[in-house]
C-alpha cells in the first residue's frame, strides 16, 4: 500500500508540472484554438505562419488546432478549400489558395473570409470580406478584457451572391469576390480619386455583404463599425459556425466555454482527476 500511494503521489506531481506549464507560456501570448465546423475538410491558412504550423494545415470536419502566438503578431487567418496536395504539400486549392503550397508564404488568393488580428497590449481584431467570401466564419474572443465582442460573418453568402461576383467549380457556388477583384475600378478599390474615406462610399455590392454580415468589414474604409478591441483575450476562430454556437478554449489552465459559467472549470477539473485516476490505475496494474 505504501508503493501505491507513492506511485499515486509521483504520479499526481507530474501532472501538476504538465499541466501547470498549460498553454501560456508567457502573459503576454495569445491562444488560438482553430476549429472546422463544416461538413467539408477545410485547410486553414495563417500569414505570417511561424506560429500556425508553418502557415498551413488541414482540418477535417470537427477538428481543431490549438496555437499560441506572441503578443506582436499581426496577421489574418483564412480557410482554402477544394485542395488536393501531395504528401510533399504540394498542391492547389479552389478557393482561398496561396500559391501551390499547403504551408503559405504569401496571402490567400479571392475570395476569402478574412479574421485578421493585430496584438498588442489592447488587441485589435476583425472579420473582412473586402477580398471577398468563400466559408462563413466567427471569431470569437474567450477570458480577455473590454469589449471583446464576437464578430464574423456565419451567413453562408454563396447561395445569395451575385451572378457576376460568383465563383462556380463544377457547377457548385464555391465563393463570392468582391467588387474590386471582378471590375477592378478605382471606385470599387478605394483608390485614386476615391482613395480617402470621404469619397470612398459604400456600393451596391458592398452593401449586400453588409447586409449579410454587419459586424464584417465590406469595403477599405468601412472601420468605424468593424474593427473591435480586446485586452489580453484568447481566441477561438471558428469555420462553419454560429457567433452564438458554444465553443471551449483553454486558458490560465483551465477549459473554458462561451455561454457558460463555472462549467468550464468543472470539466478542467474533471479531466484533470480522471487523468490522475486514469494513471493510478493503470501504475497499479503493472505492479
Amino acid at each position: 500500500m505504501a508503493l501505491h500511494l507513492q506511485t499515486f503521489l509521483s504520479i499526481s506531481i507530474m501532472l501538476a508540472i504538465i499541466i501547470s506549464s498549460g498553454l501560456h507560456s508567457c502573459e503576454s501570448a495569445r491562444v488560438f484554438t482553430i476549429v472546422n465546423n463544416c461538413k467539408e475538410t477545410i485547410w486553414p491558412a495563417a500569414m505570417p505562419g511561424d506560429s500556425f504550423d508553418g502557415g498551413g494545415f488541414t482540418l477535417k470536419p470537427h477538428e481543431s488546432r490549438v496555437f499560441t502566438a506572441p503578443e506582436s503578431w499581426s496577421g489574418r487567418i483564412w480557410a482554402r478549400t477544394g485542395c488536393k496536395f501531395d504528401s510533399s504539400g504540394n498542391g492547389s486549392c479552389v478557393t482561398g489558395a496561396c500559391g501551390s503550397s499547403l504551408k503559405c508564404s504569401a496571402s490567400g488568393k479571392p475570395p476569402a473570409s478574412l479574421a485578421e488580428f493585430t496584438l498588442v497590449a489592447q488587441d485589435f481584431y476583425d472579420m473582412s470580406l473586402v477580398d471577398g467570401f468563400n466559408v462563413p466564419v466567427a471569431v470569437m474572443p474567450m477570458n480577455g478584457k473590454g469589449n471583446c465582442t464576437t464578430v464574423g460573418c456565419d451567413f453562408d453568402m454563396r447561395p445569395k451572391c451575385p451572378k457576376e461576383l460568383a465563383v462556380k467549380s463544377n457547377g457548385k457556388v464555391v465563393g463570392c469576390r468582391s467588387a474590386c477583384d471582378v471590375f477592378n475600378t478605382d471606385e470599387y478599390c478605394c483608390r485614386g480619386n476615391y482613395g480617402n474615406p470621404t469619397t470612398c462610399k459604400p456600393t451596391y455590392y458592398s452593401k449586400q455583404f453588409k447586409e449579410a454580415c454587419p459586424n464584417s468589414y465590406s469595403y477599405a474604409y468601412d472601420d468605424p463599425s468593424s474593427i473591435f478591441t480586446c485586452t489580453s483575450p484568447d481566441y477561438v476562430v471558428a469555420f462553419c459556425s454560429s457567433r452564438k454556437q458554444q465553443v471551449c478554449s483553454y486558458h490560465d489552465h483551465k477549459l473554458h466555454c462561451s455561454g457558460s459559467k463555472g462549467l468550464g472549470s468543472l470539466i478542467g477539473r474533471w479531466m484533470i482527476g480522471a487523468l490522475v485516476v486514469f494513471s493510478v490505475l493503470s501504475s497499479w496494474s503493472l505492479l
